[in-house]
């Protein structure tokens, strides 16, 4: 029993020293460095409006105000839901990543319609072919804030006519929360929706400051 023990001490001790080096140590050193350097990006990239945290610069909401540019399609719907959906169990929990619909899925193709119904309806100046595609489909995470240029140009018309402000501010507002390619040929330029919908906010006064 005790040459057992004896043989058992050492992996015992190594596991032990392992799990407090790995699994306590080393993510507590890692969160106060992310914190100290990086304190934005460590809490999760949030923007406060007012005072109080209204999303994250990374994580695409669906707007359904009209005064408000319309996202590309969650694949989470993460702040969709309401209290009583939590209270009678048709909410399952915050979750990422694409459901991975084939071009055949007739789950897809139903959405996809129903999209491009909703669109033209709120944007009556705009023909089914000019919707560019990725007003219809999610990204590859479902949770991608940014929708391109073209997305955003086509949406100034019904934005203008909403909010009662001109098409040169908000193609104005548009330009400023607009992110070039990185290193000016990686990628391609993209526009924050969550950045456009606080500035329209703050210029039609529902809101005062944005931090």
């Amino acid at each position: 029993m005790n040459k057992f023990l004896s043989t058992m001490k050492q992996p015992f001790m190594v596991t032990l020293a392992l799990l407090l080096i790995c699994g306590l140590a080393y993510p507590l050193l890692l969160t106060a460095i992310s914190r100290t350097v990086f304190p934005q990006q460590a809490g999760g990239s949030l923007i406060a409006a007012d005072g109080r945290p209204v999303g994250s610069i990374l994580v695409g909401q669906d707007f359904t105000d009209p005064r408000f540019m319309k996202c590309r399609p969650s694949a989470v719907n993460y702040n969709t839901y309401t209290q009583a959906d939590v209270e009678n169990g048709n909410y399952a929990g915050i979750g990422s990543g694409s459901k991975n619909y084939g071009s055949t899925n007739q789950e897809l193709n139903k959405r996809v319609q129903q999209d491009i119904a909703e669109f033209l309806e709120k944007n009556p100046s705009i023909k089914k072919d000019e919707i560019p595609t990725d007003l219809l489909t999610s990204s590859g995470s479902g949770l991608d804030p940014h929708i391109s240029p073209k997305s955003a140009e086509v949406q100034i018309p019904a934005l203008a006519e909403a909010t009662g402000l001109s098409k040169d501010r908000l193609k104005e507002i548009v330009k400023e929360s607009t992110q070039p390619k990185w290193l000016g040929i990686f990628g391609e330029e993209t526009v924050n929706v969550l950045n456009v919908n606080l500035k329209i906010a703050k210029d039609l006064k529902l809101i005062s400051d944005i931090d």
